[in-house]
């Protein structure tokens, strides 16, 4: 019988590391360990006990309706001016007049299937009267550009109605005229409802604080802290390791 040669070894390496070996490198480096878990620790939990709460600032403005309930202007429409036009001048003035960016965002949004335009910002208590007299000012742009629109609609409403005055009152003195008079006073009532119709534009809330703090809890941080500890706790253990390894083969050449 022809005995079956063994098959090929599997060859070895000296670099190979075992769970042992990691385990004795990491107790070797352990006091690396408990420096970095400790301090990145104490960091988060500083942190979470002496940052400033933030809270959300809500304003809520209701645009200008006319007849239907449709509005002069569309509310995609009004965020996408505050958005792109008069969010950045507030924020370049204020940059240009301090030095420095505006400690807050000022974002908008429409809530759906309504005509209510929400502007939030997100600060500490200690800015609160800064994001009350931004959103203010917010206020007064929206509130005079819908002024403007709502009085030029009424005025074209009431040039229409005062027009179909005159035509009723010379359709009156002819003949056979009275399915046209029919016509233009049935035209003038609708006008004139939809002039009663018109609905400006109202503040309904101005810069109101939440309830909640709208950062992250303590606790989140805290636990995150921890968290960030041991993994930085035991990554600077193994590259003290490593540092230390390079230097003994580098004093031995």
């Amino acid at each position: 019988m022809v005995e079956a040669s063994p098959g090929p070894s599997r060859p070895k390496y000296d670099d190979e590391i075992s769970l042992v070996d990691l385990a004795t490198t990491f107790l070797k480096r352990r006091r690396v360990f408990y420096v970095v878990f400790v301090v990145v620790s104490l960091a988060g939990v500083a942190y979470a006990l002496f940052a400033p709460e933030r809270y959300e600032y809500v304003t809520l403005v209701k645009l200008a309706e006319k007849a239907g309930g449709e509005y002069l202007e569309e509310p995609a429409t009004i965020i996408a001016e505050l958005d792109s036009l008069w969010v950045p001048g507030i924020q370049a003035a204020y940059q240009a007049e301090n030095g420095r960016y505006l400690p807050f965002n000022i974002e908008a949004s429409n809530p759906e299937n309504t005509g209510l335009v929400r502007i939030v910002s997100e600060a500490s208590p200690s800015v609160e009267k800064l994001v009350e007299s931004n959103h203010q000012k917010l206020i007064e742009r929206l509130d005079s550009d819908q002024k403007q629109a709502l009085a030029t609609l009424r005025k074209s409403l009431e040039k229409q109605i005062k027009a179909l005055d005159s035509t009723i009152k010379m359709l009156e003195g002819g003949g056979n005229t009275g399915e046209a008079i029919a016509t233009a006073v049935d035209k003038q009532l609708s006008l004139e409802s939809d002039l009663e119709s018109l609905s400006p534009f109202e503040a309904l809330v101005v810069s109101r604080q939440s309830g909640e703090n709208a950062g992250p809890s303590r606790s989140l941080i805290i636990v995150l802290s921890v968290m960030l500890g041991l993994m930085a706790g035991i990554f600077m253990a193994f590259i003290a390791e490593f540092v230390s390894l390079v230097k003994d083969q580098l004093s031995g050449e």
